[in-house]
């Protein structure tokens, strides 16, 4: 049995209270706790952070990757919903990112995904039935049932959509929720499926109306959706009622931080420490039955040791008593990866990027940075030669979704506020379908953009003029298989690059992978054409 001491003072947050003392940790688990009155310490020890909710493919990364570089931050466990990989692989790749998160002490409670695909209006590599879901639940190790999109489904009471809720419930697993704008008699319907979680609440008014229903928030602080801004109030007001999450997190954001960033953002702010620990550490072990200690006698060792409680600066990360990050280095062994992955169209032709005018007045999709919401805009259109193109003066741009599963046309339409000036970007992750999505000034840069993928089998890549450079994701066309610090070099080398060709996001990439999101309002663009996620419609690219 392995045996080791820790001493500093102690941060009881289930009691809160501070204390100096001494943790013994034997084989894993917390064996004590000693009181050491009159010890003065300049060290704190307390439980490590949870991110609630993350897709852990988003950040480009396997989960034992992953796991590498978030341990760095005091993080020791993720509630993390695995639905990109299922949308692409179905349950080949939920048992894929089981059996790597396995490989590491770092803890990962994975969620049955509920929508898979999340709509009907979109092509996917794969589904997800009830059946399946029973599976997940009594054969492996999953802990909840992933984010409800579907929220129009649960409205009308869809079969399918019902049943899977109603399953999670007979088995009393939790149910993640996800409804953005939701409100009124609607918003009651929905959490009364016993869905008892939103990330999705971009203003305060939306998170009160929707604790006042029964559900938690998620404060999400991600890499495109930055709502902490509008909603840390909930910290002092209702902190039994908040988790903190970053939902989507690029590997050069996951590198300079994690849950840590919004402890000392929250402490910063005047908030009570305990009450911001409670929402890092606690609850989300409390709301989803997690297997993470909380620095109490007999819990597992997941704990971490700072400097401070105001600037969380990281001396040490333990996950399960195994000493796995240590100032600012990452000590748990990268992890060989076998890639799986479905890929089956073919490279494009300029002409497939062509679109023909039909109309004088266009539909135009307007993204906002630091939000996935988006608005619908009637502009006109930029005709030349009887073709409909790109118009810098006015920052519209072609954007299209090119569906990796079928070799048929792409879907064709346009955005604003990218404001690229010249060349093309394009992504393989493209939520929740993961179709080939691109953004660019002209048919050829967005083409060979495209077609970099297509070759590669997945990754994100950008061109300029005849100059294309792509991050390989031969993991599901969402993951690497490489040293985590090493994608999150060369994601930071084409997100520049993506700003030089004068894009004014903070994450350009990032935001484009929503931008195939159909249950997010108001205008989105999935492979089978425009779609009017307010209506839950597909709509024309023309006014008139």
């Amino acid at each position: 049995m392995s045996t080791f001491s820790i001493s500093g003072n102690i941060v009881d947050v289930l009691h809160k209270t501070i204390f100096p003392g001494t943790v013994t940790i034997a084989d894993g688990r917390i064996h004590s706790i000693q009181h050491q009155q009159g010890k003065c310490y300049k060290q704190y020890i307390l439980p490590g952070f949870i991110d609630a909710h993350v897709h852990i493919e988003s950040s480009m990364l396997v989960p034992s990757e992953f796991a590498r570089l978030a341990t760095v931050h005091g993080t020791v466990a993720t509630v993390s919903d695995p639905h990109e990989i299922a949308n692409v692989l179905g349950i080949a790749g939920v048992l894929f990112m089981l059996a790597n998160a396995a490989q590491t002490p770092f803890k990962i409670a994975f969620g049955a995904p509920s929508c898979v695909p999340t709509t009907q209006f979109e092509t996917v590599g794969a589904t997800l039935t009830a059946e399946e879901i029973r599976q997940l639940f009594q054969q492996h190790r999953i802990a909840y049932l992933s984010e409800v999109m579907n929220f129009p489904g649960v409205l009308a009471e869809d079969t399918e959509v019902m049943a899977k809720i109603e399953l999670a419930n007979q088995l009393g697993y939790p149910i993640d929720g996800h409804a953005p704008a939701l409100s009124g008699v609607a918003v009651q319907k929905y959490a009364a499926a016993n869905i008892t979680t939103e990330h999705e609440c971009s203003t305060l008014e939306e998170a009160l109306t929707k604790i006042a229903a029964g559900m938690k928030i998620l404060i999400r602080e991600g890499s495109a959706a930055k709502n902490y801004l509008a909603l840390h109030s909930l910290i002092d007001s209702h902190p039994d009622k908040c988790m903190f999450c970053s939902d989507d997190k690029h590997p050069d954001d996951l590198v300079r931080g994690h849950i840590n960033e919004l402890v000392r953002r929250s402490v910063a702010l005047g908030h009570d420490v305990m009450k911001v620990l409670q929402i890092a550490c606690v609850n989300p072990v409390r709301h989803y039955n997690l297997n993470v200690g909380l620095l109490q006698v007999g819990d597992a060792g997941d704990l971490i040791v700072v400097n401070n409680l105001v600037e969380f600066a990281m001396q040490s990360t333990y996950c399960q008593g195994v000493l796995v990050a240590k100032a600012g280095q990452a000590l748990l062994p990268s992890v060989q990866v076998a890639p799986i992955n479905n890929f089956a169209a073919q490279p494009k032709q300029i002409a497939d990027f062509r679109l023909p005018a039909k109309g004088v007045t266009v539909r135009v999709i307007e993204v906002w940075d630091g939000q996935l919401l988006t608005t619908e805009q009637h502009l006109p259109a930029h005709i030349h030669n009887g073709e409909v193109t790109a118009d810098l003066e006015h920052d519209i741009l072609k954007i299209a979704v090119v569906n990796r599963y079928q070799d048929v046309a792409p879907a064709i339409a346009l955005i604003k506020n990218f404001r690229l000036q010249r060349g093309a970007i394009a992504s393989s992750v493209a939520h929740d379908s993961h179709n080939i999505v691109a953004v660019g000034t002209t048919d050829g840069e967005i083409c060979l953009a495209v077609n970099a993928i297509m070759q590669a089998q997945g990754g994100i890549a950008v061109a300029e003029g005849n100059t294309v450079q792509l991050l390989p994701l031969p993991v599901a066309g969402l993951m690497s298989v490489a040293d985590g610090y090493t994608v999150a070099k060369q994601y930071a080398e084409l997100d520049a690059w993506a700003k030089h060709l004068g894009s004014t996001l903070s994450a350009p990439f990032m935001t484009l992978a929503f931008m195939a999101l159909l249950v997010i309002p108001d205008l989105k663009l999935s492979d089978q054409g425009l779609f009017s996620s307010k209506d839950f419609q597909f709509v024309s690219l023309w006014v008139n």
